[in-house]
């Protein structure tokens, strides 16, 4: 029995992974409910827990990518790459409303820039703070604070080692995470009950898989706004980090 269920889930990869996910947020979305009574979003814990997994995967396997390295987990690998991934964040775009998007106008655009600089600013002065003092390893990580995604982008452009770049993922996963649990609590006091003032909260706070999670437990309605502005972080940072904000770091130290 488990030889047939064993070989229907290695050709079947990518439903495997499906189910994989859907059993892990459902458990999420359990202990939320009843052993946070919902003050920690349920998204947050399902990272935990596929963190853990990953861990434990690359534990058993000996390999790099945690459970994608297992045969049976093989599908993990294709559902959690850039296409899939890509795919996902440009859909939340569908259920924006033109004419609510226009009323963010400057302040969401000045929103996005401060949302880029500050978090550079801030993980440039924890990587000094750590010990690096190189323009390399600062620039990385203090572009791994704008998201998990410019950070190993800016580290390869400029030449950093992967445990750098290893350093501004984590960096980047940990503010994700942060910006998950404490946007509910937070809700109230940053109003956020317009699309507005989601577009807004998404420029500063910048990462799309917090912003994402962190709008769904304070109201569902404001996602796709949120998520879109804070999809453009992605780009800006791309483009700013290996550049100009490198130069600008270089030249201070």
């Amino acid at each position: 029995m488990w030889e047939i269920f064993e070989k229907a889930a290695k050709d079947n990869g990518l439903v495997t992974a499906f189910a994989v996910v859907g059993l892990v947020v459902f458990v999420s979305g359990a202990i939320s409910r009843k052993m946070t009574f919902g003050r920690v979003q349920g998204s947050a814990i399902a990272i935990l827990i596929g963190l853990g997994l990953a861990y434990l995967g690359g534990r058993m396997s000996g390999g790099t990518k945690g459970l994608a390295d297992l045969a049976l987990f093989s599908g993990i690998g294709l559902m959690g790459g850039n296409m899939l991934r890509d795919f996902a964040i440009v859909a939340t775009a569908f259920e924006v409303r033109p004419e609510e998007a226009r009323r963010a106008g400057w302040i969401g655009a000045i929103a996005l820039v401060l949302g880029t600089i500050l978090p550079f600013i801030v993980g440039v002065c924890v990587a000094r703070a750590f010990g690096y003092s190189d323009a390399v390893s600062m620039t990385t990580i203090g572009a791994g604070a704008i998201t998990y995604i410019v950070g190993p982008v800016t580290g390869a452009a400029i030449g950093a080692s992967s445990d750098v770049m290893a350093l501004s993922i984590a960096t980047g996963v940990i503010k994700a995470i942060l910006v998950m649990i404490t946007t509910p609590i937070a809700a109230k006091f940053l109003r956020l009950k317009t699309p507005r003032s989601a577009m807004v909260f998404g420029g500063l706070a910048g990462t799309v898989s917090g912003v994402t999670a962190g709008l769904a437990a304070t109201d569902r309605k404001l996602v796709p706004y949120g998520a879109l502005v804070a999809t453009f972080h992605t780009g800006l940072g791309c483009l700013l980090g290996p550049s100009l904000l490198y130069l600008i770091v270089r030249a201070l130290v």
